[in-house]
């Protein structure tokens, strides 16, 4: 007999009711549409992929969007100089992201340029600045609408 056989039938029904729950819940996420002053748009290569992406992640828990838009940004992208501005919109299409359902909520943001290498290069490679016409394309996990939104100055609710 396992450790959870002790637990009183109650209590587990409980456990699964709530990780049944958790499990099922689509992950609250940011990205931004970051531009340098010169209008140059950030983005960075992701390791798992090699696709170019905007930078950004899912939001921790106890941080606000906020929080989570500078943390990114710094971690992704090395970048300290941030002014977050509008927001793009919503994005929460399921079939987006392949690895889970994800709500994706994008802002706008003027951004110095990155003054250092991102810090878990197992998940980012490299950030860089690209000019309009320089943009890659295909976007990593579905964010080609995304930036386009932002280019047009549109918002979003998906």
């Amino acid at each position: 007999m396992g450790p959870l056989s002790y637990l009183p039938r109650s209590v587990l029904g409980v456990a699964q009711e709530i990780v049944r729950h958790l499990l099922k819940r689509p992950v609250v996420g940011v990205a931004v549409a970051a531009r340098t002053e010169d209008g140059r748009w950030l983005l960075v290569r992701r390791a798992d992929t090699g696709t170019w992406a905007l930078p950004g992640g899912t939001v921790e828990w106890g941080e606000t969007l906020r929080t989570t838009v500078v943390r990114e940004l710094d971690e992704e992208a090395g970048v300290d100089d941030v002014t977050i501005g509008p927001m793009v919109g919503v994005f929460s299409r399921p079939d987006r992201d392949i690895r889970f359902h994800a709500v994706t909520i994008v802002v706008s943001a003027r951004v110095g340029a990155p003054n250092r290498p991102p810090k878990n290069r197992l998940e980012i490679r490299e950030a860089r600045l690209f000019r309009d016409e320089e943009l890659p394309a295909p976007l990593a996990m579905g964010m080609d609408d995304m930036l386009a939104a932002a280019r047009r100055g549109e918002v979003v609710f998906e």
